[in-house]
């Protein structure tokens, strides 16, 4: 599923127009990252919860010439599944 067919599936679903459906999904996706820009993070209950983790600087190697290089720190977002959307999948 891409994000058209999931505009389509809400629009459907909730009984409203697919401009409608894609701004309530822009402003959701909004909300998650401005929040997790700021360093907090999205609990949805029965879904998941998405953070951020610190991913320090490292050294690492190209595998082609055998260099050392340097990775840049950064962030990166984790999502952990909620107990509902781990027992529906399975």
């Amino acid at each position: 599923m891409n994000k058209g067919d999931l505009i389509n599936k809400i629009a459907a679903d909730a009984n409203i127009t697919k401009a409608q459906a894609a701004d309530a999904l822009g402003a959701v996706i909004d909300g998650v990252s401005g929040t997790l820009k700021s360093g907090d993070k999205v609990t949805l209950v029965g879904f998941g919860t998405f953070s951020i983790s610190k991913r320090e600087a490292r050294t690492g190697r190209n595998p082609q010439t055998g260099k050392s290089i340097q990775i840049a720190a950064k962030n990166v977002v984790k999502f952990k599944p909620g107990k509902e959307l781990a027992d529906d999948v399975n």
